[in-house]
C-alpha cells in the first residue's frame, strides 16, 4: 500500500542577540527569512512563539503584524492604494495633500519609486499631536474646511490600516471637526459676464463661460470634453458616465449661443480631440491665471470659475425650467446640493415684493386694508 507524502513542516530558529536581552525567532515563509523580536525573555515561551508561526504557515494563514513598526508613511501608502483601486478621480489632490501638507508634519518622505515611506510610527499620532497640526496649518492661513479634508487622508488611513489581516494599527485616534464656513453664494451677474468675456476674447475662454453658465457644467467636466461628444447635427452634447463627479451621464441640447460657439470650436478637429483648446492646438489645462485677469479687469476680483454653476442653476430655476429638469442637467443627484446653488439675490426679494404688489388675475381686486390707530391710554388711566 503506498504511503501518503508527508508534508513537511517549516522549521525556524530560537536565539538571543548580544545586544539584547529578549528571545529572538527567525523562520522562513514562501523563501523569504523572517526575523522577529518576541520580546520575551523565556526561551520556552519564546519557542510555543515561535510554534505558533509555523503553524500559521503550514495552515496558510496570515502572521501577525507588528504593529508597533508601522508608520505614517506606510498608512498613506494604504490610502494610495485604495484611491487606485476604486478610480478615485481626486487622486491629484490626495498627492498633493499628503506632499505638500501631512508628509512634512509627520516626517514622511518619498523614495525614488515614489511609494512614502519612513515617518513617525502610526502609535506615536495621538490626538494632541493632530491638534497641533491645526494650529499649524491654521497659523500658515489654512482655512478650516482644508484642514477637514487633509485630516481625512490620514483618518482614513487608519481605518484601513484597522480593517487589513493582519491589522497594521490597533485603534484610531480621535480626530477632531473643525467648523467650517457656509457655502458660497457667489453668482455673476449678466453686466459681469460681459465684463469678464470682454476682458479676455478669446475663443475657448468664451466658449467655456458659455457652457458653464448655461448648464451649470463644472470645469473638469468642460476641460476633457471630446469632439466626439459634440454632436452638431442634433445639437446635443454628451457627457459619458464616469466622467463627471457622481460618474452619472448627461445629455443636453444647445442653446443658439452654445450651438454658434462649439462650432468655431470644433472646425477643424477630429473626434477625439479635445474641444476647447489654445490657439498653439494644446488642450486648456490650467487657466487660473487667465481667469484671475479677466476678473480683474471685469472688478470682480473675488469671482470664482465655479461661479458659473450657480449662476446656471439660477438662471434655470427664474426661467421657469422644472427643478427636476434643472437638476438633469446641471447633475445635482439631491435636491439639497440644488437648493444650496439656486441662491436667492436681494432683486429676487424685490422682485417678488413687486409682484404681490399687482392686482390678482381672478377678477376680482384686493382693495387695501386701512389701519385706524388706537389712542393709547394716559399714563394715569386705571383699567
Amino acid at each position: 500500500m503506498r504511503q501518503a507524502k508527508r508534508v513537511r513542516r517549516p522549521r525556524g530558529s530560537v536565539y538571543r542577540r548580544p545586544d539584547s536581552p529578549y528571545w529572538h525567532i527567525s523562520f522562513s515563509r514562501c523563501g523569504v527569512k523572517i526575523r522577529e523580536n518576541t520580546h520575551l525573555l523565556n526561551e520556552k515561551a519564546a519557542r510555543k512563539l515561535l510554534d505558533s508561526r509555523l503553524g500559521n504557515i503550514a495552515d496558510g494563514k496570515a502572521l501577525p503584524c507588528d504593529i508597533s513598526k508601522t508608520t505614517v508613511g506606510e498608512l498613506f501608502e494604504l490610502v494610495r492604494t485604495d484611491y487606485a483601486v476604486n478610480g478615485r478621480k481626486s487622486a491629484d489632490a490626495l498627492e498633493k495633500r499628503i506632499r505638500l501638507h501631512l508628509a512634512p508634519f509627520f516626517y514622511v518622505v518619498s523614495g525614488l519609486d515614489g511609494k512614502y515611506a519612513g515617518g513617525m510610527k502610526s502609535a506615536q499620532v495621538t490626538t494632541d499631536y493632530i491638534n497641533r497640526y491645526v494650529v499649524a496649518r491654521q497659523s500658515g492661513g489654512a482655512t478650516n474646511g482644508t484642514i477637514n479634508r487633509e485630516l481625512s487622508v490620514l483618518r482614513r488611513g487608519f481605518s484601513l490600516g484597522m480593517a487589513a489581516t493582519p491589522p497594521k494599527v490597533s485603534q484610531c485616534p480621535n480626530f477632531p471637526r473643525l467648523r467650517e464656513n457656509a457655502p458660497r453664494t457667489g453668482f455673476l451677474e449678466d453686466n459681469q459676464y460681459r465684463a469678464i468675456t470682454q476682458a479676455c476674447p478669446e475663443l475657448w475662454f468664451r466658449s467655456m463661460i458659455e457652457v458653464a453658465r448655461t448648464y451649470g457644467w463644472r470645469s473638469g467636466e468642460l476641460k476633457q470634453l471630446r469632439c466626439e461628444q459634440v454632436d452638431l447635427m442634433n445639437r446635443t452634447i454628451r457627457l459619458h458616465r464616469g466622467s463627471t463627479k457622481n460618474d452619472d451621464g448627461r445629455l443636453v441640447v444647445m442653446t443658439d449661443a452654445v450651438y454658434t460657439l462649439l462650432c468655431e470650436c470644433l472646425r477643424g478637429k477630429r473626434g477625439h480631440d479635445y474641444v476647447f483648446t489654445r490657439r498653439n492646438g494644446k488642450p486648456v489645462r490650467d487657466f487660473r491665471k487667465t481667469w484671475r485677469n479677466a476678473c480683474i479687469a471685469a472688478s470682480v476680483p473675488e469671482a470664482l470659475f465655479h461661479d458659473w454653476r450657480r449662476t446656471g442653476v439660477r438662471a434655470m430655476v427664474r426661467r421657469g425650467i422644472p427643478e427636476r429638469v434643472a437638476m438633469t442637467i446641471s447633475g445635482h443627484r439631491t435636491r439639497s446640493i440644488f437648493d444650496r446653488y439656486n441662491i436667492v439675490s436681494e432683486a429676487d426679494l424685490r422682485d417678488a415684493a413687486r409682484k404681490m404688489n399687482e392686482p390678482t388675475t381672478g377678477g376680482t381686486e384686493v382693495s387695501p386694508v386701512s389701519v385706524t390707530a388706537t389712542p393709547l391710554p394716559s399714563a394715569g388711566t386705571v383699567n
